[in-house]
């Protein structure tokens, strides 16, 4: 049982306090000043009393220098591995990692001692109480450093992570909104109209600002001064045409293939749609590829979009002499006109066809056919092919590639356009400029008629066309109307300011446009971005398939 520590005074014998109390009683009561030796006494117990607390103090705290010494090299030891736990948490701190340690806890448990102590007034020390631990570990989480280059990197991923979700919605907004239908009201006519003078919107594109434009179709680089041509916007009569959007378009064709298959007019307008999506596309994710699957092929990809503009090469659609890409200007054109296979087979797995053919049919007045089992190898023999008036053969080179669509394009993936013809201006009397020579030096397009316009545009092919393409049973065709706004583009021609056998036209031979002038083909910019405008309305005021746009949502 633990003893009450008594008072210095309670171990002094009972005589002697009873004597100092009572000497200094008797002083007081006999009025006299105490005596020395009872002041040298009091001041001999005080004293006491200080050193035993002063020894209760040192029995509690047992670290004299001899102890020190005796534990200097464990002591060592420890602050050594203290430094070392130290570095190593500060490390992964540092890193933005989670820290967990290992400690000991003591469980105190009281045991009893008794310590003797020798006083300077022989009085025996009560024991002290002293704890020892009984050890057992625990792991401790510490908290996560919140300065120096640990936090510096922990906030360099946070906003890393910020910055990649914020991208991730900015993105995923910016395809929603391009993922949007165009509004073109049915009821409305987008071929009537008329040409108005626009600096402002037009052109949707630059010259200079196209890299894949060839040398035909760039007028102002190969010589020509004025730019209006450039200029001109088709405002149809009762409503807008929409203003062609680059990403809007792409966004239609990604994971798509749109192809034009015709004549040079149509590779005309494929450099055109080329120029129009090309711009918004980062330099490095777009490339052209010229002359592929056997020379008959142009192919511009939007590599982001997986997204690719293809051109192939097919004057009449069905088989002829003229389907090399390359070399094809014969004078004594033969086509089969049942024969289509060969070229079809390309036009599968084509999310957009636009097809056309026409100024391959103006040459002469009858079409040359080859016999069934005849070859064109034999086309100059006599009895190998038969001619037949150009709207007779027209019509029936339609019904060939009208069935073959018919039969092979699932219209629920693929689209079918079909152009309107292109036309020629080499009769500068129609339009009123008597003495004019061809489509040489005109600047602006034909205005103000008071009379029907004839520039010699074979309308009974036109007619064909209309006659064909509602046969089809399970395609639906669209047909893009551009006959009659294009005729009155007398302006617009590439004229004296192109190439002539793949070679720029000399100084002399532009001079002569009696004989140079081309009055067929268009330059670019131009009216061939209008062509491709009405595709674009088409197409981007058509609903999303279902498919689609399910996996928008998500």
């Amino acid at each position: 049982m633990q003893q009450r520590r008594k008072s210095v005074f309670g171990s002094a014998p009972f005589a002697m306090k009873q004597a100092a109390l009572g000497a200094g009683v008797a002083a007081r009561k006999n009025g006299a000043p105490l005596s020395l030796a009872a002041l040298v006494f009091a001041l001999f117990v005080f004293a006491t009393f200080l050193y035993n607390e002063d020894i209760k103090s040192i029995t509690d705290f047992q670290f004299s220098a001899g102890a020190i010494r005796a534990k200097a090299h464990d002591l060592h030891l420890l602050q050594e591995a203290e430094a070392a736990a130290h570095a190593a948490v500060n490390t992964l701190a540092k890193r933005g990692e989670e820290v967990i340690v290992r400690v000991l806890e003591a469980n105190a448990t009281t045991v009893a001692a008794s310590v003797g102590g020798a006083a300077a007034a022989n009085a025996k020390a009560n024991a002290a109480a002293v704890d020892v631990g009984q050890e057992k570990e625990r792991d401790v989480t510490l908290p996560t450093v919140t300065g120096g280059a640990g936090a510096d990197e922990a906030r360099r991923r946070a906003d890393e992570e910020a910055a990649e979700k914020a991208a991730s919605a900015k993105a995923a907004a910016a395809t929603a909104a391009l993922r949007t239908v165009v509004s073109v009201p049915e009821t409305c006519d987008l071929y009537r109209g008329s040409w108005v003078y626009d600096e402002v919107n037009a052109p949707v594109y630059k010259e200079a600002q196209c890299e894949f434009l060839t040398e035909q179709v760039t007028c102002m680089r190969n010589g020509r001064r004025d730019d209006s041509y450039q200029k001109w916007r088709w405002q149809p009569t009762d409503c807008d045409l929409p203003r062609f959007d680059a990403r809007l378009l792409l966004e239609r064709l990604r994971n798509k293939r749109l192809m034009f298959v015709g004549d040079s007019l149509n590779r005309n307008q494929w450099e055109s749609m080329v120029c129009l999506v090309q711009s918004v596309i980062p330099s490095g994710k777009k490339t052209l590829a010229k002359f592929v699957n056997g020379g008959s092929s142009n192919v511009f990809t939007a590599h982001e979009y997986n997204a690719t503009v293809e051109f192939y090469w097919a004057p009449f659609l069905v088989e002829s002499n003229s389907d090399n890409p390359k070399v094809h200007s014969v004078p004594d054109r033969v086509i089969r006109w049942h024969a289509i296979a060969s070229h079809a087979r390309n036009w599968l797995a084509v999310d957009y066809l636009v097809f056309n053919t026409y100024i391959w049919w103006l040459n002469t007045l009858d079409m040359k056919v080859l016999k069934d089992g005849a070859s064109f190898d034999q086309q100059g023999s006599p009895g190998s092919y038969v001619e037949v008036d150009r709207p007779v053969a027209y019509r029936e080179v339609l019904k060939t590639w009208a069935k073959w669509v018919d039969r092979n394009i699932d219209p629920n993936r693929t689209t079918v356009f079909f152009m309107g013809m292109s036309p020629n201006h080499i009769t500068p009397e129609a339009w009123g400029n008597q003495g004019g020579i061809k489509c040489a030096m005109e600047t602006l397009p034909i205005t103000n008629r008071s009379t029907s316009l004839d520039v010699g545009t074979d309308w009974r092919l036109y007619a064909g066309a209309q006659e064909v393409l509602p046969t089809l049973r399970r395609v639906p065709v669209h047909f893009v109307d551009i006959t009659a706004l294009s005729e009155l583009r007398k302006d617009a021609h590439t004229s004296v300011h192109t190439l002539r056998q793949g070679k720029l036209l000399t100084p002399e031979q532009q001079a002569d446009p009696k004989t140079y002038a081309d009055c067929i083909h268009w330059c670019l910019p131009g009216l061939p971005d209008t062509w491709n405008q009405f595709l674009y309305a088409r197409i981007a005021s058509s609903p999303w398939p279902a498919d689609e746009a399910s996996s928008k949502q998500k």
